[in-house]
């Protein structure tokens, strides 16, 4: 028997909440003795850990470097080895792109092509307004050629999602992407039958942006990942009793949130909107997703210093969770991202758990050596769901 199949028996709706505050990429690695999170000054979350109970969790299995999607579906209790979502979908309903039965989606990057390499995968994070004109420009010379209908959507900065629709599309691809600097471009390719036709338009319409944005300084290329048609995956309302609500303001995780039965909001672009939509949306919902992302963004560019301060910046913004006073309040990430890896990485994440039915165990501070000596020890990312939802009095008794 699963946690999927015990969700549905033993999950029961109170009254209770839950918040569950999620600082992407948030683990590390140390830089002259300390991680990113042992430099930060983290009073907040340090009183916490004093309060409630630690541990380390693992979102895959441990050695195994997770995407942000498979990273975020194990702390919402699926398990991400059997749903396998790609980015694009997430990406697509984060961005409020219709999305029928038979299309399919990918999450896009504009990039910086230079001497047949990509030097730079995020285009020098354009702003969003240069994002938005560079899709306006395409989606004008693409309109009305024969073969598939093709449309872009601006996202923030460098991303965008790409829509096609034709019949006939599989989405058993590889990415169009390098995946590392100072590459060649890489065209996708058919993983299965069925999904040939789809490679041939995709790397058409590559090319096609690189004939369109050739005189363009910087972002004169694009690269797609995650591709994917509509899924098929059970609803949170219904696996755990909840009404559940996501406070995101990046596209993938809200579309990652709809995608399992979450109400979503429109949050501006501080991290100060976050909390601000938290408490405007508290009576309607019994458990908050919130989504924190500049310390991921930060791990990702190797800015050690701006990660440390993007910690700081969360920390203080902790007591107006606890203002709220849920019942359970889970702080953790979805993955780690250390600078010093500039990117995701297969280390575990530290977690805190606290609530008035949880033991202490006195963790010290909230870092990463500290958490693994905590009572909860170390833990697939699955078990995060069940952990919350017991201290939170919302699941039966097992058995006679």
């Amino acid at each position: 028997m699963d946690w999927e199949t015990l969700a549905k028996e033993l999950a029961t709706p109170t009254d209770s909440k839950i918040v569950l505050l999620v600082i992407d990429g948030l683990g590390g690695l140390p830089r002259n003795g300390k991680t990113e999170l042992e430099t930060a000054q983290t009073t907040n979350l340090d009183r916490l850990a004093l309060r409630g109970c630690c541990g380390v969790t693992d979102p895959v299995f441990m050695g195994i470097t997770p995407g942000s999607g498979p990273a975020h579906l194990g702390l919402f209790g699926y398990d991400p080895v059997k749903y396998q979502l790609g980015r694009g979908i997430l990406e697509a309903l984060g961005s409020d792109v219709e999305v029928r039965q038979g299309d399919l989606v990918a999450r896009g990057n504009f990039a910086t092509l230079r001497d047949g390499l990509i030097v730079d995968r995020r285009a020098g994070r354009i702003p969003t307004s240069e994002c938005e004109r560079l899709v306006g420009l395409l989606n004008k010379a693409l309109a009305g050629r024969p073969g598939a209908e093709v449309t872009l959507f601006a996202g923030k900065e460098h991303r965008f999602v790409a829509r096609f629709r034709t019949e006939g599309l599989g989405d058993c691809l590889t990415d169009a992407d390098p995946q590392k600097d100072h590459k060649p471009r890489v065209p996708a390719k058919a993983e299965a039958p069925g999904s040939e036709k789809a490679a041939g338009i995709i790397n058409a319409f590559l090319d096609d942006v690189v004939a369109i944005l050739k005189d363009e300084p910087t972002a004169n290329a694009a690269l797609l990942r995650g591709f994917s048609l509509q899924p098929s995956i059970p609803q949170m309302p219904e696996l755990c009793s909840l009404k559940p609500a996501a406070i995101a303001n990046y596209p993938m995780y809200k579309g990652l949130a709809k995608l399992i039965g979450m109400a979503t909001y429109k949050v501006g672009a501080e991290t100060k909107d976050l909390f601000d939509t938290l408490e405007a949306h508290w009576a309607e919902h019994d458990f908050f997703y919130v989504h924190f992302k500049k310390t991921d963004a930060a791990g990702e560019d190797g800015n050690f210093e701006a990660k440390v301060k993007a910690i700081e910046e969360i920390d203080s913004f902790v007591p107006r969770i606890e203002a709220l006073k849920p019942d359970v309040l889970v702080v953790t990430a979805d993955h780690s991202t250390p600078a010093l890896m500039h990117g995701h990485s297969f280390h575990p994440n530290p977690f805190l758990l606290v609530a008035e039915t949880a033991l202490p165990d006195n963790t010290g501070v909230f870092t990463e050596r500290e958490c693994v000596q905590g009572s909860l020890g170390r833990f697939r990312s699955i078990f995060a769901m069940p952990l919350m939802l017991g201290h939170a009095g919302k699941l039966k008794k097992f058995g006679a």
